[in-house]
């Protein structure tokens, strides 16, 4: 790590310290959690572009199917829900397989010309019959008591293995989707990951019996203590008297926020040290020179799609890990969210001022657009009711700029994309 590496992440650690000094620590560490999250998101997106050059603009898809896991692995099962519905849904399921099967048969059995047709008339059929068992079983899923449940549920094991299972989860898309999408030019490869992770979101909109949907699912277990039990500990009250807390509530949510804070950094860390790893190995070597003239690895015998693919999947598991984290920091499934146009910019703006390539960079680039994208909005405030104080309360001048501070953020944004573009391209940790 160089001095210039050291310099920067003290600088970004300074402007935290400032912020717990001058507004709170509930606030420093809140942000700092979301930063680790953003950083780890980054370093995802940064193994497709930065390792492989693969213009991956469905970060959103992937990441809410991390968000998804979450749900699935931690919150407990409907019961009433697997009782009523449970058979139909391995019906459902063992026709979707069998279907899959016949059709790999009937491809390899049947002669060139009639694959077509076969294939059709046989997915058809697939069609209608898991349709048969799959409806009935998710309109009764839905309707047991469907402002508290009124779906699955999920398997109630501890919330902290759905991070890896969430990257797991993730990957396998990925590698679903690679194999289909990975032969497309980078244009169209864009364009075709952001729609699939357009569909991703729709399905966990609407899928009811899944994901609850709109409704949103809510109360995911903890990894870490509930601030209400934490305010009756003898143990934890007398830790905060020991700090000179003056506020017990304001002392137990920040401890909570210390205890995921620790728990992101290792996540992070695990991430960051395997990502160094891959990027010295000779494997990093290889993917940076696919990435820089894929034609002349191709003629070296390298098969460029196959180190693509690996590379994807593994930026879609790190996604993965990343949306499993955020749900269970915000301990709700909000598939709404979810906006993938917006956050992805919002990612790859980390990706391209931290530097793209360098792991370090995108960390770094994580902590400061997402920094930046927190505190854009009160500083809007502040700058716009300052900017306007001289033209007085009454005036339409100055209630339109103040009633437009919000999108200060876009703007800032925006900004920062265009500077870095123009003034430092390679980012401020570029790659070595």
């Amino acid at each position: 790590m160089t001095q210039r590496v050291l310099l920067l992440y003290g600088l970004m650690g300074l402007v935290l310290i400032m912020v717990g000094f001058y507004q709170s620590w509930n606030v420093a560490f809140g942000i700092f959690n979301l930063c680790v999250i953003s950083a780890v998101m980054a370093l995802g997106v940064n193994m497709q572009w930065g390792y492989a050059g693969l213009f991956n603009v469905g970060v959103m898809g992937f990441t809410a199917l991390g968000g998804l896991t979450a749900v699935l692995v931690s919150m407990p099962p409907v019961t009433e829900a697997w009782a009523v519905a449970g058979g139909d849904l391995a019906l459902s399921l063992l026709s979707l397989v069998a279907t899959v099967a016949a059709i790999i048969f009937a491809r390899r059995a049947v002669p060139p010309a009639l694959r077509l047709p076969v294939t059709l008339v046989l997915l058809v059929a697939g069609y209608f019959v898991i349709g048969y068992f799959f409806r009935p079983a998710t309109d009764a899923i839905e309707a047991i008591n469907p402002a508290l449940s009124g779906y699955l549920g999920g398997a109630g094991l501890p919330v902290v293995l759905a991070w890896p299972i969430g990257g797991l989860v993730a990957a396998g898309a990925g590698w679903f989707i690679g194999r289909i999408a990975l032969g497309l030019r980078a244009d169209y490869l864009a364009i075709a990951t952001l729609g699939i992770a357009e569909i991703i979101i729709a399905v966990i909109k609407y899928e009811e019996w899944l994901s609850r949907g709109v409704k949103n699912v809510t109360g995911i277990p903890r990894p870490v203590p509930y601030e209400v039990d934490l305010v009756e500990k003898d143990w934890f009250i007398g830790l905060a008297n020991v700090f000179g807390a003056a506020d017990i509530s304001d002392a137990a949510s920040l401890f909570v926020k210390l205890c995921y804070a620790a728990l992101f950094i290792a996540v992070l860390a695990i991430i960051m040290w395997f990502a160094e790893r891959a990027l010295r190995s000779p494997w990093g070597r290889m993917m940076r020179a696919i990435r820089d003239n894929r034609d002349a690895a191709a003629a070296m015998g390298k098969n460029v799609k196959a180190r693509h693919l690996q590379t994807f999947v593994l930026g879609c598991f790190t996604c993965g890990v990343a949306g499993a984290m955020l749900t269970t920091l915000e301990g709700q499934l909000t598939p709404t969210s979810y906006i993938p146009l917006r956050f992805t910019f919002l990612v790859w703006v980390m990706v391209i001022l931290g530097g793209s390539g360098n792991n370090w960079g995108a960390v770094l680039g994580g902590f400061i657009i997402w920094f930046l994208w927190v505190q854009a909005e009160p500083f809007g405030n502040w700058f716009m009711a300052t900017v306007t104080w001289p033209l007085g309360e009454d005036s339409d001048l100055a209630q339109h700029l103040v009633g437009g501070a919000a999108y200060m953020r876009y703007l800032m944004m925006g900004t920062i994309l265009l500077v870095v573009m123009r003034f430092a391209p390679k980012g401020l940790i570029p790659e070595r």
